[in-house]
């Protein structure tokens, strides 16, 4: 039995990638960039108004000002703008040459000549009667004041959100090169699993777990291929598993992997010429689970019980596959206090428990009752570490918990 953090740098250590492929715009959300992406043009193209109001040179804010021109945004300006005059401009629009700030629509008044002063916000009065005066650049966003032509606005690395697809449009970016998602299979063992849709009798179980880890590889924008149940036979598990292997980079089977007398898992991996680098890890929930690596093929065993399976999906499983992804992503850490206290028994595997996070920021534990008690994740908002050798906490301490 290896110590989780151990566990995770063996899974991190694989060199091998996913290959490359182009992408468009629209279908970007979860890949992950493998190229650097440069701009093509300046942010903003032009000189342009921050605010609808009135174009004008600052050193003549003190006179009245006549209208020359109105320019709404997407229109280029026709006139310069000179001394003592004004052009009426929106949001958006390229502020017209001559001109060197832009004060506000509502620090306005006009009058019936076609002539607009500007006046104090706060006062109302004229600015003619008052102390004060608009520096050069007011309301005025500069050529290439947020984006230089030849910048880099992205890293090859990047794991695509919707806010990244904004700039990406911005500079014409529309179909970057992106690291393909790896193929992941998932199947189950067990014979006394039946599917979903079937009733089971007093002896049989459904399985959950294949659609929990279609559901975890979706939530990170994998369609991952389900094998169904293998049965508890060597025969019938390495028949399933071996295509499983043929047609997927990764498979990820749950079952099997325990010390039971029909726990034929890691016997077949070897059979199919995988290495197995870890079959226990020192964590509750999920300590029978192994990792094991073939020819630019991976597998993961996963244990039976749906809360282990669930919780070293997010502990090994996903940063693996984020990892063959070239994915850039750091876990966000998050250090809570505890709301009232929490005690356990047993402290020789580090801990991971179901909490729920409150309004208040605190941490409170959930009903949990072991493993196999799905009913403690659908009220979680986090898994909460324990570590090894603790075996109580006080409310206030503070405990580091990963969101799920």
């Amino acid at each position: 039995m290896i110590p989780s953090e151990q566990a995770y740098q063996i899974t991190q250590s694989i060199n091998f990638r996913t290959g490359k492929e182009k992408v468009p715009l629209g279908q970007l959300i979860g890949r992950v960039l493998a190229e650097d992406i440069f701009s093509d043009i300046n942010m903003p193209p032009f000189n342009k108004s921050a605010m609808d109001g009135f174009a004008c040179r600052a050193e003549d804010i003190l006179n009245p000002l006549e209208i020359i021109e109105i320019i709404p945004a997407g229109k280029t300006p026709e006139k310069i703008i000179g001394k003592n005059q004004a052009a009426k401009i929106m949001t958006g629009a390229p502020v017209p040459q001559g001109a060197n700030c832009v004060f506000m629509v509502e620090e306005s008044k006009m009058t019936e000549n076609n002539t607009v002063f500007y006046q104090s916000a706060k006062t109302g009065v004229d600015i003619c009667t008052v102390s004060g005066h608009i520096k050069k650049g007011t309301n005025v966003v500069n050529l290439g004041q947020d984006i230089r032509t030849g910048d880099k606005i992205m890293s090859k690395g990047t794991f695509i959100k919707p806010q990244h697809i904004a700039a990406l449009a911005s500079v014409g970016c529309i179909l970057p090169e992106v690291y393909k998602y790896p193929r992941v299979g998932v199947l189950a063992t067990g014979s006394e699993l039946v599917e979903p849709n079937i009733q089971p009798n007093k002896s049989q179980i459904r399985n959950s777990n294949g659609s929990q880890m279609l559901a975890q590889l979706a939530a990170i924008g994998i369609a991952g291929t389900y094998y169904g149940i293998a049965e508890d036979t060597q025969e019938k598990t390495q028949e399933l598993l071996q295509k499983a292997v043929n047609e997927n980079d990764i498979v990820l089977i749950s079952g099997g992997v325990s010390m039971g007398d029909f726990d034929y898992v890691p016997v077949i991996m070897k059979a199919l010429g995988f290495d197995i680098l870890f079959d226990r890890v020192a964590v509750q929930p999920g300590k029978p689970i192994t990792f094991a690596v073939g020819k630019n093929k991976f597998l993961f065993g996963m244990p039976g019980n749906p809360v282990s399976s669930f919780v070293q999906f997010e502990l090994l499983a996903k940063p693996f596959i984020y990892k063959l992804m070239n994915a850039n992503i750091q876990q966000k850490e998050l250090y809570l206090p505890l709301n009232e206290d929490y005690k356990r028994k047993k402290t020789v595997r580090l801990g991971w428990v179901p909490v729920a996070i409150n309004a208040d920021g605190t941490v409170s534990k959930v009903k949990y009752n072991g493993s196999a008690h799905l009913g403690g994740l659908l009220v979680a908002d986090a898994l909460m570490a324990i570590p090894i050798g603790i075996n109580s906490l006080k409310k206030g301490d503070k405990v580091y918990v990963r969101q799920i």
